[in-house]
C-alpha cells in the first residue's frame, strides 16, 4: 500500500519548481508561463524516516528501503477547466485516482513571477481551483443520477442511491465541497465515493509557498490561509519551493545547516509527506534482516495477516503467527537475541493490531 497525492493550483505558483525537487532533477519544465507542464508527471518519493538508518545499523543490513509516496503533478488549472478550459478535463481525470491533494498556493509577492490573474491573492486562487473541482465532481455526480434514473424504472432498490444522488447535487450546488456533506460518511455514501472517485471528497494539505523570509515567520498570506484550512478542517504546511530545489543534492548534515540558517528545523517537503500520512491513517511497521532493512505502509488499526499481505498474498493466506519487537525495545537491546532474552519480542496471532514501528518477523504456511 503507497500513498499517492496530486499537485494541484493555478500556473505559476511554484508547483513545477516543486515537482524538480520532489524528483531530484529538472525534469518538469518550470519556464515561466502558463501551462508549461504539458503532460501529467509522477515522482516516486521516499518517506524520510530516520529510524531505518538506525535499524540497518543494528543489524548490519545491505540495504535500506524506504516506503515511498507517489506525486502526480497536475498541469496549471484556470478558471473554467471543468468545462475544457486551459488543460483541462483529462487532469481532472489525474486527480480522481489521487488518496490527498497537495493543493500550492501562492504566498509571496516577486514581481518576476507572473501571475495568471495579475495580483497575488491565496484564498481568491483557492476559490478557483475549488469551484472547478466542485463543477468537476458535480458533472460525474449528474451523469451517474441519470444513469440510475433510467435504471430505477427496472429495478426500485436503486431508490436509496438515487435519493443520495440528488441530495449530493444540490449539496454541490451551493459550492460546497463533498467532504462536507455527513451523508456521504454512511455506508452508501461510501458506496458512491468509491464507484465516483469524488475529488472534493479528498483530504487536502494547502501547501504554501513561500518566500525565504516568510519561511521562519508567517506574512499575511500565509496567515489567511490558515484560518481558511482551519475552518475547512483541512491541513496547512508552509513550503518554499525555491529552498526545497536548493536542498537538492545536499548530504543530510549540510541540509539540516541549511534549513537551519533559514530558521527552520525541517524540510516542507518532509511536513507535506508527513502530513499526508496522518491525514489518511497511514504508518509503517518494519521488516529488519542482513539482506535489507524495510518499511512497510499500513493503515492504522490493520491486523498482522494483512499487514503481512503487504509483502506478499502468500503471507497472508498462509498466515500462522507473527513475532513483533517494538522500534524503541530493539533499539535499547540492540539485537534480536537479546530483545528475546529480555522478553519484549512478542508473540503474536491473527488479531493482532500492527502498531507504527513495530519490528516484525512473520512465519506462515501455504
Amino acid at each position: 500500500m503507497g500513498l499517492s497525492i496530486g499537485i494541484v493550483g493555478l500556473p505559476n505558483v511554484g508547483k513545477s519548481t516543486l515537482f524538480n525537487a520532489l524528483t531530484k532533477a529538472q525534469n518538469a519544465e518550470s519556464a515561466n508561463y502558463p501551462f508549461c507542464t504539458i503532460e501529467p508527471n509522477k515522482a516516486v518519493v521516499p518517506v524520510p524516516d530516520p529510524r531505518l538508518a538506525k535499524l540497518v545499523e543494528l543489524v548490519n543490513s545491505q540495504k535500506l528501503i524506504q516506503a515511498t509516496v507517489d506525486f502526480i503533478d497536475i498541469a496549471g488549472l484556470v478558471k473554467g477547466a471543468s468545462q475544457g478550459e486551459g488543460l483541462g478535463n483529462q487532469f481532472l481525470a489525474n486527480i480522481r485516482e489521487c488518496d490527498a491533494i497537495l493543493h500550492v498556493v501562492r504566498c509571496f509577492e516577486n514581481d518576476d513571477v507572473i501571475h495568471v490573474d495579475g495580483s497575488v491573492d491565496p484564498i481568491r486562487d483557492i476559490e478557483v481551483i475549488d469551484t472547478e473541482l466542485i463543477l468537476a465532481d458535480l458533472q460525474a455526480v449528474e451523469r451517474k443520477a441519470e444513469r440510475l434514473s433510467k435504471q430505477l424504472r427496472a429495478d426500485k432498490r436503486l431508490a436509496p442511491q438515487l435519493d443520495l444522488l440528488q441530495r449530493l447535487t444540490a449539496h454541490l450546488n451551493t459550492g460546497k465541497p463533498a467532504s462536507e456533506m455527513e451523508e456521504l460518511k454512511s455506508d452508501l455514501g461510501a458506496e458512491l465515493r468509491k464507484d465516483l472517485l469524488l475529488i472534493t471528497f479528498k483530504p487536502v494539505i494547502f501547501g504554501m509557498n513561500v518566500d525565504e523570509v516568510a519561511l521562519a515567520e508567517d506574512n499575511h498570506f500565509v496567515t489567511k490561509v490558515r484560518e481558511l484550512a482551519t475552518a475547512r478542517g483541512a491541513c496547512a504546511v508552509k513550503i518554499s519551493a525555491r529552498i526545497e530545489e536548493e536542498l537538492v543534492g545536499l548530504t543530510p548534515e549540510e541540509a539540516q545547516e541549511f534549513l537551519a540558517s533559514y530558521g527552520v528545523s525541517e524540510s516542507g517537503l518532509d511536513m507535506v509527506i508527513r502530513t499526508g500520512y496522518e491525514m489518511l491513517g497511514l504508518c509503517s511497521y518494519f521488516t529488519a534482516g542482513p539482506k535489507e532493512v524495510r518499511a512497510w505502509t499500513i493503515r492504522q488499526g490493520c491486523k498482522a495477516p494483512q499487514g503481512a499481505g503487504v509483502i506478499h498474498t502468500d503471507f497472508e493466506r498462509g498466515f500462522i503467527r507473527a513475532e513483533v519487537i517494538a522500534y524503541d525495545d530493539y533499539v535499547k537491546h540492540s539485537t534480536e537475541a537479546k530483545c528475546r532474552a529480555a522478553g519484549v519480542l512478542r508473540v503474536e496471532g491473527k488479531e493482532y493490531v500492527l502498531k507504527d514501528g513495530d519490528v516484525v518477523h512473520f512465519l506462515f504456511n501455504v
